[in-house]
């Protein structure tokens, strides 16, 4: 098994929410570090006017979703999407461009927000799965606009840096169907260190990968990030399961979230969900075989396991 490197333990929050863990010799400029966007791809949205709003019932959690819901129904209901923000942090607010992009393809978009009077915490892996839990109730609840129209037997977690860390975690939850670990990947925790459990800021070691059961979505900024190397070991590590593996060059550690539209991987992204949970062969291309758009395009290195159809 390919052993991934060292970080440290400490992880704190900047003002827009990336993750700041920072090892030894990493600077908030090394973290902050994304596509200059000038030149840069342009977020791609898709058909569906999206509309942004409180989760009922929930305040701790905030939709993105399909304005008009007619084209949804029981027998094609919206993917759901349960996002895990870079830091950790709890406000999903900071992405709410690259989430907006998501939901116009026809997704449900879950995200945390804090709490009104609520003491400062970072998001855990128990939030996540409460907006899955949360998703499940409301496609039942009497007089709910989503009733009838959410597709439960397709839920996918995806998270950035710290993000990325509740995304391996929540993976063994039966209901995730797929995940996509963004800036990030299993850890090594430091010598004598015991793997933590819960907490605001979980590392998932290798041990967490044999709980994976769907297709695995890993992207990364090249070079400049300094978690390429934990993501590319996660994807040599995966074994059973479909994986994809990408790293942006030049992309940093803070990609394109903060594009208009979360730029290019916002669109990596909705098409990964809209091949792999609506079929859509169009969107595929950017992932199936030797040729398809992100192997021949010279700004992307990727590998990929089990991903041929």
């Amino acid at each position: 098994m390919h052993k991934t490197i060292v970080v440290a333990a400490a992880v704190i929050l900047s003002s827009t929410g990336v993750c700041l863990a920072q090892p030894q010799g990493i600077t908030r400029e090394m973290i902050a570090r994304a596509l200059p966007l000038e030149g840069a791809p342009k977020a791609e949205p898709g058909p569906y006017q999206v509309t942004s709003e409180p989760a009922f019932g929930s305040s701790g959690l905030h939709l993105y979703r399909p304005a008009a819901l007619d084209a949804f129904s029981t027998k094609d209901g919206l993917p759901v999407m349960v996002w895990g923000n870079g830091g950790c942090a709890i406000d999903s607010t900071h992405f709410s461009g690259f989430l907006t992009t998501i939901a116009s393809h026809g997704i449900l978009v879950v995200g945390t927000v804090p709490q009104e009077g609520a003491a400062a915490r970072q998001e855990t892996a128990d939030d996540m799965r409460a907006a899955i839990d949360w998703a499940g109730k409301e496609n039942g609840r009497a007089g709910s606009p989503l009733i009838g129209k959410i597709a439960m037997d397709k839920v996918a977690v995806m998270g950035t840096s710290c993000g990325g860390f509740l995304s391996l975690a929540l993976g063994a939850d039966p209901r995730v169907k797929t995940i996509g670990v963004f800036n990030s990947g299993v850890q090594t925790p430091p010598a004598g260190q015991t793997q933590g459990k819960g907490g605001p800021s979980p590392q998932p070691t290798a041990d967490a990968l044999p709980k994976l059961h769907g297709p695995v979505l890993l992207l990364n900024g090249g070079e400049p990030d300094f978690l390429m190397g934990a993501s590319a070991a996660t994807f040599e590590a995966i074994n059973h399961v479909p994986a994809f593996y990408g790293a942006r060059h030049n992309a940093g550690h803070s990609a394109t979230y903060f594009h208009p539209g979360g730029g290019e991987f916002a669109n990596v992204a909705s098409n990964w969900l809209l091949w792999t949970f609506k079929g859509d062969k169009e969107a595929g291309k950017m992932f199936v075989g030797k040729d398809c758009s992100l192997c021949t395009n010279s700004n992307w290195d990727v590998k990929s396991k089990g991903i041929n159809k």
